[in-house]
């Protein structure tokens, strides 16, 4: 492949994150993922819906509710679900080696390397423990966490937002 010599040219403001994904990392570009779309409104409805219907079968003396409760129980566990096959599916690859510089986010498996340019994403939210790009398709198919404890220096996190606010609007 013809990188035309960007591969040689070291950026100064590159900010470098190492880190092993884990299913909280994951669990979280869901639950912002959920935030920005507002599903987040719609699961709890439906959990509270669930909820609200065993519990009136259970005082309009009907004998089983159970039905009504498992229901609840999985819309609530849905985004952990989905953690858990993200984390399945990119578990295998190992550690992870990110470089943030001006022209986008390069992540670094012993398998696989992806650049994603700025313009793949409409922007980013902070966390306490993560900073979540989020893709511009309609439905945010493809969200990019940058765990915070994979910098190797605390300053480190504020060149990445300096980064971040440079390219991408917070949301």
């Amino acid at each position: 492949m013809d990188h035309q010599g960007r591969d040689i040219i070291q950026d100064t403001e590159a900010v470098e994150l190492a880190y092993r994904p884990t299913r909280g990392d994951f669990l979280r570009a869901v639950l912002v993922r959920e935030r920005i779309r507002r599903l987040n409104l719609l699961r709890w409805a439906l959990v509270a819906l669930f909820t609200l219907f065993a519990g009136a079968r259970v005082m309009s003396g009907w004998s089983s509710s159970v039905p009504l409760v498992i229901c609840a129980v999985m819309i609530w566990g849905i985004p952990h679900l989905q953690a858990h096959h993200g984390l399945r599916t990119v578990g295998w690859q190992g550690d992870y080696r990110t470089t943030v510089t001006d022209t986008g986010v390069t992540t670094v498996t012993d398998y696989v390397t992806l650049t994603q340019r700025w313009s793949v994403f409409q922007g980013y939210r902070e966390t306490r423990d993560h900073l979540v790009l989020l893709s511009r398709d309609p439905n945010i198919l493809l969200v990019e966490v940058l765990p915070k404890r994979g910098a190797a220096d605390p300053a480190d996190i504020d060149r990445l937002r300096m980064l971040l606010g440079r390219h991408l609007p917070r949301v």
